[in-house]
């Protein structure tokens, strides 16, 4: 299903909804974390906050609507943002990870899995990778399967 055609029939059951969203791929394993989401086991993420700094993007809203797309770029659900928050990377907690939902679920695997994929993206900007880095953890909750 289209992310438009997705969106239009959350409209329908919820009327009152307005017309902003985001729709997005995880960056790696898309189709792997989409179904996460949709089986109800991964309800965060987690960014750098200097992608935001940088003004690639908008730093994600207690609210927001996310239409969360798998590897071929279809949509599978909508989540709505129920908590944001930044902390260093060396700070982000246990029950984070958890919620995640990738792996084994704990906070040590959470940090080398985000270690080695933080560290690339960050090269590819001329940056390097420290465990004080701000890290924007989101929370969501999925509000529309089709």
């Amino acid at each position: 299903m289209k992310k438009d055609e997705l969106w239009e029939a959350y409209r329908f059951v919820n009327p009152m909804i307005g017309d902003t969203y985001q729709a997005w791929s995880f960056g790696v394993e898309a189709d792997e974390l989409a179904n996460l989401v949709v089986s109800g086991q991964k309800c965060a993420t987690s960014s750098l906050y200097v992608w935001y700094e940088r003004g690639e993007e908008r730093l994600p809203q207690v609210s927001d609507y996310n239409i969360i797309l798998n590897g071929r770029e279809e949509a599978v659900c909508i989540v709505e943002t129920i908590k944001v928050s930044i902390v260093p990377f060396n700070e982000v907690t246990e029950e984070h990870a958890f919620k995640e939902g990738e792996g084994d679920r704990r906070l040590e695997t959470w940090r080398t899995t985000h270690r080695d994929f933080f560290s690339k993206e960050l090269l590819e900007m001329g940056l390097h990778f420290h465990d004080e880095m701000p890290v924007v953890c989101e929370e969501f909750q999925v509000v529309y399967k089709p």
